[in-house]
């Protein structure tokens, strides 16, 4: 889990926006961990200062993406801060090829880095989830373990699916390039299989960038969007460690309902998932960082809370109850996403979902309230996480 700090840091970093066509809100907090390694995006117009690009575009195009740093912070922030740009300059972006142009982009950005003087002797990675939104379109990249879930009149459907060493294709490609599992790491350290970043897994001049032990090429799931999809939440592990995915979706559209700000909604959720001290293990003491992206189509910011509101209160689709009861565990909610064992496809992934969780008590509320009221400050020293 790596070192943690005797208080943690609750001040939260939020921000929201809106334009016709969608609504967001973002957070992110360091918590338990001495330093902050995540890192985010969040862009309503991809192509606004680039006039004679978007003449070739006929749809506006937004970029969101959750960038979760392990080893340091320099990857996730040079990715956070230029990724959305790098795939906008693909060639296969100009021609209206989104979903080559994100896999092009992801490696382009992993090259950038790699070629940058500035960072010849970095160690550091990060996961990358990002999103693509056109008028009628959500393209899902992702490398890692950071996730992105829709929320589909309250049921959660995975749109990305979690990179991990043990998963078999992962393996597969993990053992092939030299590379071995140990313990659920990859070579024993890194408990995520692709990332940007994390170069010393990436040597091999026989091999292309798809096929090294880690690698930053993503899966893409490309999601036509329906009246029934609600809201898109992109989030880092900090939050799927505590919370299922349909938990969360859950949540999020009971706050919704409640008329809550999208970005105070992932604060909640961060102060929910907040573990009460650092002796967890792990589970609630790792960075945290949450986007909620609402689909207006056509509506206004009101008639789009009133209309989740109103679905809500009529029962229709699940939300979670006001005391957060535990949710139900059946066969028919298993999330696909999280338990599916086969890597290097997300067009695997099903519509089914999972409701295994760590439910929120009100004990938990109340202690995490009183943490967040003492907004304490912490060591901002680097140390090496092993994702």
């Amino acid at each position: 889990m790596g070192q943690t700090l005797s208080e943690p840091v609750v001040e939260k970093t939020s921000e929201n926006g809106e334009d016709s066509r969608l609504i967001y809100g973002v957070s992110a907090m360091q918590g338990w961990r001495i330093s902050m390694e995540d890192a985010h995006t969040t862009v309503l117009d991809l192509l606004a200062s680039n006039t004679e690009a978007a003449k070739s575009h006929p749809q506006k195009l937004s970029f969101f993406g959750v960038f979760d740093g392990h080893g340091g912070d320099k990857v996730a922030l040079f990715t956070g801060e230029n990724i959305h740009n790098i795939i906008a300059k693909q060639d296969t972006f100009k021609a209206g090829n989104y979903e080559q142009a994100l896999k092009d982009g992801f490696l382009a950005t992993d090259r950038a880095i790699l070629n940058d003087p500035k960072y010849e002797e970095e160690v550091s990675g990060c996961t990358a989830c990002v999103g693509l939104l056109t008028d009628d379109k959500i393209y899902i990249a992702n490398a890692g373990d950071s996730r992105s879930v829709l929320g589909v009149k309250g049921r959660a459907k995975p749109l990305s699916f979690d990179h991990k060493p043990q998963n078999e294709g992962e393996k597969a490609r993990i053992t092939a390039a030299g590379g071995f599992v140990d313990f659920g790491r990859v070579n024993g350290n890194l408990a995520l299989s692709r990332a940007i970043g994390d170069f010393e897994f990436k040597k091999s001049a026989e091999l292309a960038p798809e096929q090294q032990i880690v690698t930053a090429y993503p899966d893409v799931v490309v999601h036509e969007l329906a009246d029934d999809d609600e809201f898109l939440v992109i989030a880092c592990d900090g939050i799927w460690d505590c919370q299922s995915s349909q938990a969360v979706v859950e949540f999020v559209r009971r706050g919704i309902a409640a008329k809550q700000d999208l970005e105070k909604i992932c604060e909640n959720m961060m102060d929910n998932c907040l573990a009460s001290n650092s002796e967890t293990g792990g589970v609630g003491c790792d960075n945290m960082t949450m986007v909620i992206i609402g689909f207006l189509r056509g509506r206004t910011k009101a008639e789009w809370y009133e209309e989740i509101a109103r679905r809500v209160a009529n029962g229709d689709g699940p939300c979670a109850p006001p005391e957060y009861e535990m949710f139900d565990n059946t066969e028919e909610d298993k999330d696909v996403a999280n338990q599916v064992s086969k890597g290097g496809s997300s067009g695997a992934s099903k519509d089914d979902n999972e409701v295994i969780g760590s439910p929120v008590t009100p004990e938990k509320l109340d202690r995490n309230m009183e943490l967040g009221a003492k907004a304490s400050g912490g060591s901002k020293a680097d140390e090496k996480k092993q994702a």
